[in-house]
């Protein structure tokens, strides 16, 4: 049951496949959408350019009427005459034509935004396929477009029958009126009639737009396997990521332990933490952390220093303090100078005993390390004096 889960779309489309199918060309659109934009912007235009457009084509019926008696018998002339009453009608009618031109363009980015692709343009071989063309024609789209369309016509015929029905003696009026007070009417019946058909065109676009959306997005629906899939290919496979961490942990471990010899004192809990601090004069602003670890790293930061010969003092509040409160390779934090100063000093003098020899230097006590930067808020405890083998 989970391998037939896994290979059903139930999962909505990932913004990736979305921005791919976008970029294919695989956008919603409404047909019916376009065809009300365009219905609509006709008959606003005709309703605002009906008298130019009225006035134009008058005058060119006129000009078509009066033909010389001598050009009547002139072919050429006839021919040049009729070439320019149709590049007249085209200059008439180009406010129109590029109104409408527009109006179909931009109707789609209504649901779908601007998109230009070549790739939709591309020919596909797999189209013409008439196994596959008669599959489309018997598909459940199919059947939902073909149910689409019997409905437009029945709404369209049905609101246009009513139209003429309920208008049906002012139509029959018609034939016995005047031609100019038909003509005003005609065009009052052919406003209402267009009313009413735009109306209906509305209920069609409102329904159509939130199907085809939907529509879109089911068939863009993905399997579990195919968002794993892409999670693994966007994301990275989660197994090689964690390896690629262990390795990085793994390196950066192998940089801090290679620090240690270098470092001026370790800091030890004595069994929880341990810290290396350095610091050159001249070059850092503050002693920086070059190593620190808790518990069996902690261990072998001191298993390093004691084998190079590094000086440690026990002193657990420090410890603790600069464990949690500095980060592998920063600046120790200000509050903590003081204490730090402190260790620094003992530690060169205590190289200055080792190779000068004299009095040997006392071990600091009474460290001031704030309460609030020890995890366990407890008082600094004067440091514990270190071992033969940790003062060498």
């Amino acid at each position: 049951m989970s391998e037939e889960s896994d290979l059903e779309k139930t999962e909505p489309a990932s913004p990736r496949k979305l921005e791919k199918s976008r970029e294919d060309g695989q956008v919603p659109r409404s047909a019916e959408l376009s065809t009300f934009a365009v219905l609509i912007a006709a008959g606003a235009s005709l309703w605002l350019m009906g008298g130019h457009l009225t006035g134009q084509l008058t005058s060119l019926m006129k000009d078509g009427m009066k033909v010389p008696r001598d050009a009547g018998f002139d072919t050429g002339l006839l021919l040049d005459r009729l070439f320019g009453q149709s590049l007249h009608t085209l200059f008439a009618f180009a406010p129109f034509l590029i109104l409408m031109f527009l109006v179909a363009g931009a109707a789609p980015m209504l649901i779908s935004g601007w998109l230009f692709t070549w790739k939709s343009l591309a020919p596909d071989f797999k189209r013409l396929n008439p196994i596959s063309g008669v599959g489309r024609m018997f598909s459940w789209n199919s059947l939902i477009e073909l149910t689409k369309a019997l409905l437009k016509a029945a709404l369209i015929g049905g609101a246009g029958v009513w139209a003429i029905w309920h208008h049906k003696e002012a139509v029959l009026s018609l034939i016995a009126a005047p031609l100019a007070m038909g003509a005003g009417h005609m065009g009052d019946l052919v406003v209402m009639s267009f009313l009413a058909i735009a109306g209906t065109m509305v209920l069609v676009a409102a329904v159509d737009v939130p199907f085809q959306l939907w529509n879109h997005h089911r068939k863009l629906k993905m399997t579990k396997e195919e968002v794993r899939k892409e999670n693994k290919e966007t994301e990275g496979d989660p197994y090689i990521k964690a390896r690629i961490r262990a390795q990085q942990r793994e390196m950066a471990r192998k940089r801090m332990m290679a620090e240690i010899p270098r470092a001026d004192v370790i800091v030890t809990n004595p069994t929880h933490y341990s810290v290396a601090l350095k610091y050159e004069d001249g070059k850092m602003r503050a002693p920086s952390v070059v190593a620190k670890g808790s518990h069996l790293l902690a261990l072998k930061i001191r298993e390093i220093g004691q084998q190079h010969h590094v000086p440690m003092l026990e002193a657990p509040p420090l410890a603790r303090a600069l464990y949690h409160h500095a980060e592998l390779g920063d600046e120790i934090p200000q509050t903590l100078y003081n204490a730090v100063a402190e260790v620094l000093a003992y530690v060169y003098q205590l190289r200055r005993h080792r190779q000068y020899g004299g009095k040997a230097p006392s071990l600091p006590e009474a460290l001031e390390v704030p309460a609030e930067l020890d995890p366990e808020n407890t008082t600094s405890a004067p440091p514990k004096r270190p071992d033969n083998q940790n003062s060498q």
